[in-house]
């Protein structure tokens, strides 16, 4: 039986080899391949020429074939052989041309000769062709065939999404988990197919998940053009989102990378910064508004707490956006360990809340309640040390005053969030606490002894 890593590289294998773009067959070939591994998936056709913000859907781009041939017929480059040579987005062309005009539509790279770059031109017509600067040095002809066999014209852009409801709220109640994937890439394993197959067991894992108090809402779009439609399509539901990630670049072996959201303060940013720190290792950046869709969703306008989860950050390894991102370059490990990042986000996400106390006046007795001592776990107990020490029981119990979160309490007591978690829910089981807050506390009434052994109120 596969285990956890080898399915999710699975995914990616069976993703990768795919010819992306932003709208066409391929993208649409790789939500149909989502919608065959996970429950309840919700394809979306927005057509051509639909006003999306400031934005609008482009024309529908397809290929079909691209070849550089030299005047004796021989190919030099073929888009057969690889995704990323036809520059995304290029128009028909069927001409003879000199070296000189090609050389405007040629893109490699110098510090890396061995390696195709990918680039496009999604706005502007042009055609162009991507290639190994080895391959660069043997165009040495006066003139070479271009023949590009494209199809751009009228048809839609397409997204697909997942929506998981809380089940302990009410649907209309319930605060919602937003995770956008960009799914428009071609023959670039960490960025993104990498987060594609994540984001599938994510999914796989909270729909088998008994007890949800949140709903968890997953978009696979194609970058920027696809926030930015499903934004424009969804400005009723904006209001219901407390978290959000942006997931990319996750195969790879570099620790966890968390940009924060546009607020930096945000619970998710909180939450990203703790596991950081405490646990997985990595680095938090601040927000810019540069990068993945995570800066449509922060725009000034929706302001959403959406951060972005990496492994190595975008630009800064020296396979993005090359033919060295394949893969070779992902692991069964760096997918497995981002996704259990992912999972302890959601945990943190579902677990926190700001505690009530029921008894606030002096600190309650716990010894009659079973939580005095009896939960300490000294060093000279045989017993498996338990979750949370007393100390952690009487952190949470002195800021349990509506305006400390469990994570607020974690970071200022220093006790691991898990251990505050679990003494909260001792502390809700045993009534000393709630997630709401009580009409009203009444202060305990005094009593006291008369000298003739009578009690006095």
């Amino acid at each position: 039986m596969e285990n956890l890593p080898d399915i999710l590289y699975n995914h990616v294998k069976d993703i990768f080899p795919i010819f992306r773009s932003i709208t066409g067959r391929g993208i649409r070939k790789t939500l149909g391949c989502i919608a065959t591994r996970v429950e309840n998936f919700s394809i979306y056709h927005i057509q051509s020429g639909t006003k999306v913000l400031d934005w609008t859907v482009p024309d529908e781009w397809n290929v079909y074939g691209a070849t550089l041939r030299r005047t004796t017929g021989e190919v030099m480059i073929d888009w057969a052989w690889c995704n990323l040579h036809l520059m995304q987005y290029s128009i028909p062309v069927c001409a003879r041309v000199s070296r000189k005009d090609l050389e405007k539509h040629l893109y490699w790279l110098s510090d890396q000769p061995d390696l195709i770059p990918y680039r496009t031109s999604y706005y502007k017509k042009d055609w162009g062709f991507c290639l190994s600067a080895h391959q660069y040095a043997q165009l040495t002809d006066d003139e070479y065939d271009v023949e590009i066999r494209t199809e751009l014209g009228p048809g839609h852009l397409s997204y697909g999404e997942v929506v998981i409801p809380a089940t302990m709220t009410a649907g209309d109640e319930a605060d919602e988990v937003l995770f956008s994937i960009h799914c428009c890439h071609p023959a670039l394993a960490n960025d993104n197919a990498s987060s594609i197959a994540i984001a599938v067991e994510v999914i796989r894992a909270l729909q088998e998940t008994a007890h949800r108090r949140l709903s968890y809402r997953f978009v696979f779009i194609p970058g920027t053009i696809g926030s930015i439609t499903w934004l424009a399509r969804n400005e009723d539901r904006i209001g219901r989102i407390r978290h959000g990630l942006v997931m990319s670049c996750l195969g790879d072996a570099g620790k966890p990378t968390y940009k924060q959201s546009r607020q930096g303060n945000a619970p998710v940013d909180r939450y990203a910064a703790y596991l950081v720190q405490t646990r997985w290792g990595g680095k938090v950046v601040p927000f810019e508004p540069y990068g993945y869709d995570e800066r449509q969703y922060c725009s000034p306008g929706f302001n959403l707490p959406v951060g972005c989860l990496m492994r190595s950050p975008n630009g800064q390894f020296e396979q993005y956006h090359t033919s060295a991102d394949n893969l070779d370059f992902v692991t069964p490990e760096g997918l497995y360990a981002s996704f259990g990042f992912i999972m302890d986000l959601i945990s943190m996400m579902e677990t926190d809340f700001y505690p009530h106390s029921l008894a606030p006046y002096g600190e309650p007795q716990l010894g009659r309640r079973g939580l005095y001592k009896a939960i300490g776990g000294g060093d000279g107990d045989a017993s498996p040390r338990p979750a949370f020490d007393q100390m952690t029981l009487l952190w949470v119990l002195n800021l349990a005053d509506g305006t400390h979160s469990l994570m607020d309490i974690a970071q200022r007591s220093g006790k691991p969030f898990p251990a505050v978690a679990a003494a909260a829910e001792a502390l809700t089981l045993a009534k000393l606490i709630a997630r709401e807050p009580a009409q009203s506390v009444p202060m305990p009434a005094a009593s006291s002894v008369s000298p003739d052994g009578t009690s006095v109120q």
